[in-house]
């Protein structure tokens, strides 16, 4: 797993800056309703898609982190919106938000208990009627169909908190029903072999520890590839999308 702290520094460089984020921002927007004048952004790292949500006319916004050092950085571009805060605790009070969106969170949480935590949480701080809206299979979207995935498709499998079905049916069990889905691409961050090297020894793939014999193993076989420095083609993510409904009108 990597440090988020440690990561904070390099983070946007490394995911596509500016291009990733407005198609990020673009695909969330798309899917909260022009209605909603208050958003929180939870796991809201640098604050690079946070501050794009921000843009939008009569929409004032909130970021929460847990990573001290990402939370700095989004607070220099949300100066006063932006706490630290562990996603599975907000200290939020109850149907606070219209809308609530999670970006690149719920694949980074070790299980199913810990997702339905963090959905919990959203679900508790949303209002009726509002949106939450997270990302989905994000593992998965890193799979184009390059020589580089032929190699990686050989190494242990990774846990998928974050599978679309399985997220469904948490958020189902916290009162949450589908809403929409939209996808967007991840600009900046198809893998070249030297890159994906590089990721494999800091700790990118989590059943790949860095130092193993294994992690070395897979680094030798994508040094044999061709084009070391040529990017294959960039990650499509998928969002979906949960209502909560209003309360039931009594008779």
């Amino acid at each position: 797993m990597l440090d988020y702290d440690k990561e904070a520094e390099r983070y946007d460089v490394l995911r596509g800056g500016e291009p990733r984020a407005a198609a990020a921002a673009d695909a969330v927007l798309s899917l909260v309703p022009g209605r909603a004048r208050n958003l929180l952004d939870v796991a809201c790292g640098t604050g690079i898609v946070t501050r794009r949500f921000a843009a939008r006319d009569g929409l004032r916004v909130t970021g929460v982190d847990l990573a001290d050092s990402m939370t700095r950085r989004a607070a220099a571009r949300l100066p006063g919106a932006v706490v630290r805060a562990d996603s599975r605790r907000l200290p939020f009070a109850d149907a606070r938000f219209d809308a609530v969106v999670s970006v690149w969170l719920l694949h980074l949480l070790p299980g199913r208990h810990d997702v339905g935590a963090v959905l919990g949480e959203c679900a508790r701080v949303l209002r009726p009627g509002g949106v939450y809206v997270t990302t989905v299979d994000k593992g998965a979207s890193h799979n184009v169909g390059s020589d580089i995935d032929a190699v990686l498709a050989a190494r242990p499998p990774s846990p998928a908190p974050d599978a679309a079905d399985a997220v469904e049916a948490c958020a189902a069990e916290h009162g949450l029903l589908p809403a929409g889905r939209a996808r967007f691409r991840g600009h900046g961050q198809g893998r070249s072999p030297r890159r994906t090297i590089a990721d494999l020894r800091r700790g990118w793939f989590v059943t790949l520890p860095p130092g193993e014999p294994l992690a070395e193993h897979f680094a030798t076989r994508l040094a044999g590839l061709p084009d070391q420095d040529r990017p294959r083609p960039d990650p499509e993510f998928t969002l979906r999308a949960f209502r909560k409904p209003p309360p039931p009108r009594s008779a």
